[in-house]
């Protein structure tokens, strides 16, 4: 249950381009918010869970286009792919917003008018080469030229176009100070290390002032008073996460309660637009910059570069299907230190469920239930005096919280789950150097201290995975009798009732058998 000391947290995905299917990318950000939502919730902290889809844009308005259909339709439509993908993956987001709707127009030409009255937009007209793809302006100095059609080519691969047109501009320039006091006042607003010394180099080198408004395509937010200009997409994404905490109310309820945001997550590629261009702006407007913004790395698949053109783009849907939802979860969290760049391959995939999975943390489970279902009448057996092992397994169990509220404030969800595999790692030696088999002849009574001692483990372990994997470790609590009320993280101290009955135990991580050799057997 929240209380009234456990600070308010707001944790959001980027909000995705509807230009296009969800990817493993889209998965992987949001599961990771989904993660830290889950673990702040048990952790009695009153959470805010935001994503949605970004849905105006040059992009857009071309991919609608290109399906004969209405933007508007269009959006309606594909932003439906995105709520399939987070009920598919079990997202608890607690909003989700679309840019089209009326409450993000209002909150866009809010702030839009607070960037005027502070003297921080202006009229001008802007030349540059743009990338659509991008929906990016970039520099010459940023461009290569394609040898065969001798376009120039955007360092993301996406051809660019110059583009002249009246725009308004946002004075970035006169933030270039006011930037690096925030990130020298708040060591930990951009994280990994390595992504804020990428952006404390960009923003030494110079800011330019932005270009904020386009007129060469009307699918955006007007612009306050000057129709025939549309917000430049980025102002207008980037202000979702501000619209969905009430802006411009900003004495309501949820604003002074979840604002400033306590985690933006993003992939790497989007870093410079939240850590410099979204402080700048909300700065300009008198509004607090978020506490974080924390930029993950890339999957590649099997080694490769996924791309369309090389046909291995990894369907979130269809990977769920393939290993079980709870296993992909465990995959991605688990793989790869979060914020650098991994690759999923069948056999890394194969190898953590069979081992971590089924081998340890599930072999664990059942064979201590099993224990105790055929030992001790199917119900939890009445412990007796300690020995040493057992206070050590038992404080190993009671002291993981802490070092998981360390890992996951700092959103390092591998370490974590290392963490927390060590216990399950230590829960196993310690059933196989107590023996409770051998002790059923000769010492029943210290045979029940085990078993319990164990299942108490076990319960521990299930409580503080539930984040990564909701489902399993809800079927393991279900096994070791836990109400559905006593799930949270206070209830680690509330140690199992000896006398419970329970189920009987079934295998929750079965072995990931090869089709081909299953068949052949």
């Amino acid at each position: 249950m929240a209380g009234p000391s456990k600070t308010p947290y707001y944790v959001t995905t980027p909000i995705y381009y509807v230009n296009d299917v969800p990817h493993i990318g889209h998965a992987y950000t949001t599961l990771a918010c989904d993660a830290l939502a889950r673990f702040m919730r048990l952790d009695g902290h009153p959470v805010k869970f935001l994503t949605g889809t970004d849905e105006h844009g040059q992009k857009v308005a071309k991919s609608a286009g290109a399906a004969d259909m209405d933007p508007q339709a269009f959006t309606d439509k594909v932003s439906q792919n995105f709520r399939a993908l987070a009920e598919a993956w079990q997202i608890t987001n607690d909003d989700f917003i679309r840019t089209t709707e009326a409450r993000h127009v209002r909150s866009c030409q809010a702030i839009w008018r607070k960037l005027v009255e502070n003297g921080d937009l202006y009229l001008g007209s802007y030349g540059g080469w743009y990338a659509v793809d991008d929906e990016a302006f970039y520099g010459e100095n940023e461009l290569s030229e394609e040898s065969a059609s001798g376009k120039k080519i955007a360092p993301s691969g996406a051809t660019v176009e110059w583009v002249e047109e009246p725009s308004y501009f946002f004075r970035l320039s006169a933030w270039q100070e006011r930037l690096l006091e925030l990130y020298e006042r708040n060591p930990g607003f951009i994280l990994p290390e390595s992504r804020r010394n990428e952006v404390l180099s960009f923003v030494r080198g110079g800011l330019k002032d932005l270009s904020v408004s386009r007129t060469t395509f009307d699918w955006g937010v007007p612009v306050p008073d000057d129709p025939e200009h549309v917000m430049y997409v980025w102002l207008d994404a980037l202000t979702n996460y501000i619209t969905a905490a009430g802006y411009p109310e900003e004495g309501s309820e949820d604003f002074t309660t979840f604002w400033p945001a306590s985690l933006h997550m993003v992939g790497k590629d989007i870093l410079r637009f939240h850590a410099v261009y979204w402080p700048a702006f909300l700065m300009s407007a008198g509004v607090a910059p978020p506490k974080r913004v924390f930029a993950h790395g890339w999957w590649t698949s099997e080694g490769q570069k996924i791309s369309k053109r090389l046909g291995n783009v990894i369907d979130p849907m269809e990977i769920v299907e393939r290993y079980g939802l709870d296993q992909v979860r465990y995959f991605l969290l688990r793989e790869v230190p979060f914020g650098n760049d991994g690759d999923f391959s069948h056999k890394a995939m194969v190898g953590r469920m069979n081992n971590d999975l089924a081998n340890d943390f599930g072999n664990l489970a059942q064979r201590v239930l099993s224990m105790i279902n055929k030992n001790c009448g199917a119900a939890l057996p009445e412990p007796g005096p300690r020995t040493p092992a057992d206070e050590a397994l038992l404080g190993a169990a009671q002291g993981l919280l802490a070092g998981l509220r360390e890992d996951y404030g700092g959103q390092q969800f591998h370490a974590a789950l290392i963490r927390t595999w060590e216990l399950v790692g230590a829960a196993n030696r310690y059933v196989d150097e107590q023996a409770p088999w051998a002790l059923r002849k000769s010492d029943p009574a210290r045979m029940a201290t085990v078993l319990y001692l164990l299942a108490e483990c076990i319960r521990h372990l299930a409580i503080v995975t539930q984040p990564v994997m909701p489902t399993a470790c809800g079927k393991i609590l279900d096994q070791l009798g836990v109400p559905a009320d006593r799930r949270d993280f206070a209830a680690l101290a509330e140690p199992l009732a000896p006398g419970t009955a329970l189920p009987k135990p079934e295998g929750v991580f079965p072995r990931y058998v090869e089709e081909a050799a299953a068949e052949a057997s």
